[in-house]
């Protein structure tokens, strides 16, 4: 994925297969691009609040993925130095 001509990195591509659970890739991409400019990385999205991070989410639905991906934010900073772990065991341990 391609956002401004830069790559998307791990988080970039969480975020974008979180978002793309039931819902259409022609209404994510304005979502996305917005998601990615209010938290651009792990620490963001781990410290605001939930209330910003519901009100950049409205719209999608299934606010639960929005929570949940807040509450991996914060594990990723807490547990992996607020980079995304690349095993499978740490993945595995990301609500």
């Amino acid at each position: 994925p391609v956002v401004k001509n830069e790559k998307v990195g791990a988080y970039g591509t969480w975020v974008s297969e979180v978002m793309l659970q039931q819902t259409r890739v022609e209404t994510v991409i304005k979502y996305f691009l917005n998601w990615m400019q209010l938290f651009p990385d792990e620490q963001t999205l781990a410290q605001a609040s939930p209330d910003a991070v519901n009100a950049a989410w409205a719209g999608l639905g299934y606010y639960s993925r929005a929570r949940n991906l807040q509450k991996g934010a914060k594990k990723v900073v807490e547990d992996f130095n607020g980079v995304l772990p690349d095993s499978e065991s740490g993945l595995l341990s990301i609500p």
